[in-house]
Parts: C-alpha cells; sequence; structure tokens
C-alpha cells in the first residue's frame, strides 16, 4: 500500500527532441559514430536508420528559402523606393508581404 509503482517514462518522438536530448540517444546506440559532430537533422535520419524506421517525408511546397529570400530582397528594394515617393500605404503594404514571406521561410526550415 504505502509502495508507489514507478510508470515507464515513454520516450518523445525523435522530431520533437532537441539536438542534445538525440545525441544522448546516439551515443547508446553503438552502430552510430561521430555524434557530437552531426546536427540535428543528421542524428535523426541516422537513430531512424539504425532503428529501423523508415522515415516518411511530408510533402512540402514547392518553394524552396532561397526563392522566398529572392523575394523578399526585391520587395524591400521596392519599399524603400515607397518611402522615398513618400507612398506610405504601399510601404505598409509591401512590409506586410515581406513579414509573411519571413514566416515562411520560418515553416520551411
Amino acid at each position: 500500500m504505502g509502495k508507489k509503482e514507478k510508470k515507464e517514462k515513454k520516450e518523445k518522438p525523435l522530431d520533437r527532441m532537441t539536438a542534445k536530448e538525440l545525441r544522448e540517444t546516439a551515443l547508446k546506440i553503438p552502430e552510430i559514430t561521430g555524434v557530437h559532430g552531426m546536427n540535428k537533422a543528421e542524428l535523426l535520419t541516422a537513430i531512424k536508420k539504425a532503428r529501423g524506421i523508415v522515415d516518411v517525408k511530408t510533402e512540402k511546397s514547392d518553394v524552396s528559402i532561397r526563392e522566398i529570400k529572392t523575394k523578399i530582397q526585391a520587395l524591400k528594394t521596392q519599399k524603400a523606393g515607397a518611402y522615398e515617393n513618400e507612398d506610405k500605404a504601399r510601404a505598409r503594404i509591401l512590409r506586410r508581404r515581406i513579414s509573411r514571406l519571413k514566416k515562411k521561410t520560418r515553416r520551411a526550415a
């Protein structure tokens, strides 16, 4: 009655782990070498490969981060031109577009 049974801790999904947690997990697997030199993406693929987990890729948008960033640069030059012409309404619109594209780059990464 007085003893409490300890519940087994469930391991959180690999995708949700930090790079530090992934390193600790990878160090326990003898097949993986060079753990400390890997980044999060490399650690994920190595651990999944060692455990035999098939990586199901989700479909992302066709737009790459570099393409988005080139669009951002073009919009920034347009925004600077709008400020020079004292067109504040146009500058505000461009600022919002830039903000949305920046959010897209963060999601795509």
